[in-house]
C-alpha cells in the first residue's frame, strides 16, 4: 500500500481528494492535517510514502513544511497542491525538495497516477513541464553556478549523461532507451547521482544540472 499524508486547511478539498484516492486499492490516506506544523508531525509519526501539501496554509505553510518533512522523513516524496496564479512559489518549492506539483482541479485518474509516480520516486511533472518550470522559474546566480559545477565535477561522464536527461525530465525508462542501457542500470545511476550531488530527489538534481549548465553529450565541445 502507498501511504499518503494529506494537508490542506480546507476541509472540503481534503474530502474531495480522499474521495478520489479511496477508489484506488493500492493507496491509503493514513493521516490528514489542516496546517503545515501538523503535517510535519504526522509525517514523522506515520512514515508516509507521499505527502500532498497545500502551498498556502495558516502558520507553517506548505513550503516550510515540505522542507522540514524532507529532513525528518527523507524517504517521503512531497507533492505540492496548488492553483493557477501561484507560480512565484515554484522556485522555493523545487529547491526545498518538492517532487512536483498538482493542480487542485487535477482529474481523478491523473491524481491517482501522480501519487503512484511520486511513491516510485519519479517527479510528478511531465518532461515538458519540468523543463518549462526550471527554465522559467529557477534563476541561476554566480555562487549557485560555481557550487553546482563543483558538485557535478564528482560525476563520471556516464553519470553526467544521465544527469542531463534528468534535467530534461526523463523517466528511468526513457534514460535507459536514450543511453542504451537497462532500466535497472539507469535506476542505479540515478541513485548514485542523487547521493553524490546531495540531492533528495530528481527535481533537485535537475535544478542543480541547470545551475551547472550541464549540456547533452551532442552539445559538448
Amino acid at each position: 500500500m502507498i501511504r499518503v499524508l494529506l494537508a490542506d486547511d480546507e476541509a472540503l478539498i481534503r474530502a474531495g481528494i480522499r474521495f478520489v484516492l479511496d477508489v484506488a486499492d493500492d493507496i491509503e490516506i493514513v493521516a490528514e492535517a489542516d496546517n503545515g506544523a501538523g503535517a510535519v508531525e504526522l509525517a514523522r509519526k506515520h512514515l508516509v510514502d507521499v505527502a500532498l501539501l497545500d502551498i498556502r496554509m495558516p502558520g507553517v505553510d506548505g513550503l516550510a513544511a515540505a522542507a522540514e518533512i524532507r529532513t525528518v522523513a527523507p524517504r517521503t516524496s512531497v507533492v505540492m497542491l496548488t492553483t493557477f496564479g501561484e507560480e512565484e512559489y515554484v522556485t522555493r518549492a523545487l529547491r526545498c525538495g518538492a517532487a512536483g506539483f498538482l493542480l487542485k482541479d487535477t482529474p481523478p485518474d491523473d491524481l491517482i497516477r501522480a501519487v503512484r509516480v511520486a511513491a516510485a520516486g519519479e517527479p510528478v511533472l511531465s518532461p515538458r513541464v519540468t523543463r518549462q518550470l526550471i527554465d522559467r522559474h529557477v534563476n541561476r546566480d554566480v555562487s549557485q553556478a560555481d557550487e553546482a559545477r563543483r558538485r557535478v565535477a564528482a560525476l563520471t561522464d556516464r553519470e553526467r549523461d544521465v544527469l542531463c536527461l534528468l534535467r530534461e525530465g526523463c523517466s528511468n525508462a526513457e534514460i535507459a532507451k536514450a543511453l542504451l542501457m537497462s532500466e535497472g542500470t539507469a535506476k542505479s545511476h540515478v541513485s548514485r547521482i542523487l547521493s553524490v550531488l546531495g540531492c533528495t530527489n530528481r527535481v533537485q538534481a535537475a535544478i542543480l544540472a541547470h545551475d551547472a549548465g550541464v549540456l547533452p553529450p551532442s552539445s559538448r565541445s
